[in-house]
């Protein structure tokens, strides 16, 4: 029993070891399915511009620039944890059909951008997104919409904090980095084995913008209990839009109340 009990403690060791070490490789993960852009906006027939900016580190990130033609504001897309911008294009589509002008980028380290992903180098890449559709777009504050999806959420909501924009939108956000990963390791000391923070909550109790949390009561990776707190937790104006359908297809499986419920966020607050 002693000897059991010994390879158990060695085993349990091992296991904290590898959640240390290998957390970034367990949240970031660009090649999944491929870290080739598998379609453009070309393929649908839309008109897009190929864009890359330069974060305050020197990297170059990537993304596509999607104008609309009388647009009623622009969108400033910041994808989840997994894939590239040539994943997103039944969103863009959405987001064109609410006639908003997108920016989408990819993080560093993914698709076409360069180095690595980090906390701190997401949230440089945020910055140069927000620098390219108000500098050099010459697109006002007030009509700019921050969205982030699942990953994106904390970089959209974080970079709201140094940059009031006219609406910020979070789809299937998570309360922080710690507290998800206690969540999907219960076994494990995770919440004090992380070295990322993420945190959503924090970020909205300091916001006064409006803030339209999006998520789906079916999402099988991102509790949503995390969606309510998150929301809870904003201090502006708020509102809660529950969907139906699983974290990466609720709002295709919900498409319908998925516009809808955007179309009545971005009417009254943009």
């Amino acid at each position: 029993m002693l000897r059991l009990l010994v390879y158990a403690v060695i085993i349990y060791t091992v296991i904290v070891a590898v959640v240390w070490l290998m957390q970034d490789r367990l949240l970031y993960l660009p090649n999944m399915p491929t870290r080739e852009l598998q379609a453009s906006p070309a393929d649908r027939g839309w008109e897009y511009e190929s864009v890359n900016l330069e974060t305050e580190d020197g990297t170059r990130i990537h993304g596509w620039w999607l104008p609309q033609p009388a647009a009623r504001g622009t969108l400033i897309f910041f994808h989840g944890n997994a894939g590239n911008i040539s994943h997103r294009l039944e969103s863009l589509a959405i987001f064109r059909a609410l006639d908003l002008s997108v920016l989408i980028i990819d993080y560093r380290g993914y698709g076409q951008s360069e180095g690595r992903p980090s906390e701190a180098g997401l949230r440089q890449d945020a910055r140069a997104a927000w620098r390219h559709v108000w500098e050099e777009r010459g697109i006002e504050a007030e009509r700019i919409v921050l969205f982030g999806r699942s990953l994106g959420s904390a970089v959209a909501s974080e970079l709201a904090l140094e940059h009031r924009p006219g609406v910020l939108i979070l789809e299937s956000p998570f309360r922080s980095v710690p507290r998800m990963a206690q969540d999907v390791y219960p076994f494990l000391p995770a919440r004090w084995l992380a070295r990322m923070d993420f945190d959503n909550e924090a970020h909205v109790r300091e916001l006064d913008v409006p803030i339209l949390v999006i998520h789906s009561r079916d999402d099988e990776i991102i509790p949503f209990s995390h969606g309510e707190a998150v929301y809870e937790a904003a201090a502006g104006p708020k509102d809660l839009l529950i969907l139906r359908g699983g974290h990466n297809t609720a709002f295709m499986d919900s498409r319908r109340h998925y516009m809808d419920g955007l179309e009545r966020f971005l009417s009254e607050h943009l």
